[in-house]
């Protein structure tokens, strides 16, 4: 070995006898769930809770991929933080640098030492870590995924959430990049320069990023069955030991016998042209709603309360849909859930006061427009005080 080369083997082992010891000065308690072993600095429950929460994760990923469970030689590791010093000086140690929130820390000759990081609790690891913790999946099957598949699928997982007193996952379908995709145009990268990225002209992130999340995005959510079979093909055939340019290949590979890359190009690109954001879907639902086109502003208010079910906005506006049609009783209901959700509450109480009067509920209806114009004087006061007579 040379002089320099033994002089990297040597700063190598004392990089490694640093971290070991700043991991030793910490109290870690830990936990095992079926697929993980967590390391959490809070104490032994919190532990076990993210165990039970990776193992839900874990649950949702693989009813996508189906990964033969005999592939896991070990339990994943998950290690938990509770202050960013301690975080910031592992993760740097690790690195060179740090990273915000959660960073999964991969040795593709050492998957012993291969684990989830994260800053327990901090508002960086609540946007980073569902990202984060896909890649630790996925690369715990496949080592060398295509760049595409790896961060379309965390991007589309990004908004997977975990209801900790339910003990159940929750999901709201991540649109954030499809703003930016359509803005793209005709300049997007079409499903083949997608596909073939890490062999043939790389895509510059965050390229690369909104080109995959639409291009997954378009094959979970197409009615073309040969293109979902075809994602689903391509998850059996990958490589667990291949490079990324071995898999993208193995990928287009499985699509090319089968599919008219020029007819998916096409449906692509009118998938996303079509595809409407929570905002465009509120908005055109406004827009029928002023137009008196009742049944097509409830398709619309509902298809947004289904991008978002708990985004305030749907629930508002098809308590006035349900409030046009005398359904009082429907129309308070999503009054009420879209205070529940964070509505203005003078302009929702305002709208229960009118439903209220119309069902025949005049002291409701006093209730609710009081509190209105208490909330709000400024905009409610005037017109409470012309409708009180009515319902007195």
């Amino acid at each position: 070995m040379t002089k320099k080369g033994i002089m990297l083997a040597l700063f190598a082992m004392l990089s490694m006898l640093s971290i070991a010891a700043q991991t030793n000065d910490i109290n870690f308690s830990d936990a095992s769930g079926t697929y993980y072993q967590v390391f959490a600095e809070k104490g032994k429950d919190a532990a076990l809770a993210l165990a039970k929460e990776m193992d839900a994760r874990f649950a949702v990923y693989n009813r996508l991929f189906r990964f033969p469970l005999s592939r896991l030689t070990k339990p994943l590791t998950v290690r938990s933080f509770a202050t960013k010093a301690a975080y910031d000086t592992y993760v740097n140690a690790k690195l060179g640098n740090t990273r915000n929130g959660a960073v999964y820390l991969h040795y593709s000759n050492r998957p012993d030492l291969n684990e989830l990081v994260v800053l327990d609790g901090s508002e960086e690891a609540k946007m980073v870590f569902p990202h984060q913790a896909f890649i630790q999946f996925l690369r715990a099957f496949v080592q060398n995924p295509p760049t595409w598949l790896q961060e379309g699928l965390a991007i589309y997982f990004t908004t997977l959430g975990y209801d900790s007193k339910n003990g159940e996952p929750t999901y709201e379908e991540n649109l954030s990049w499809l703003e930016m995709v359509k803005s793209w145009g005709n300049t997007a990268p079409n499903p083949e320069a997608v596909i073939m990225s890490d062999i043939q002209n790389p895509l510059a992130s965050p390229q690369i990023q909104g080109a995959s999340w639409a291009f997954v995005s378009f094959l979970l959510n197409t009615d073309n069955e040969e293109y979902r079979r075809s994602l689903y093909e391509i998850f059996m055939v990958l490589s667990p030991t291949e490079s990324r340019e071995t898999n993208s290949k193995i990928a287009m590979d499985r699509i090319v016998p089968w599919i008219s890359i020029e007819e998916l190009t096409m449906e692509y690109q009118s998938y996303i042209k079509e595809r409407k954001t929570f905002s465009e879907l509120i908005e055109a639902g406004r827009q029928a709603y002023a137009a008196k086109d009742l049944a097509k502003a409830e398709v619309l208010f509902l298809s947004a309360m289904n991008l978002q079910p708990t985004h305030y906005a749907s629930h508002y506006y098809l308590g006035l849909l349900s409030y046009e049609q005398k359904k009082y009783d429907m129309a308070e209901n999503y009054y009420r859930s879209a205070l529940l959700y964070g509505a203005d509450e003078a302009l929702v109480n305002y709208a229960l006061g009118l439903n209220a009067g119309a069902a025949g509920r005049k002291a409701d209806a006093v209730q609710y427009l009081e509190k209105a114009a208490a909330s709000a004087p400024d905009r409610y006061k005037a017109k409470v005080q012309e409708l009180l007579p009515r319902f007195k």
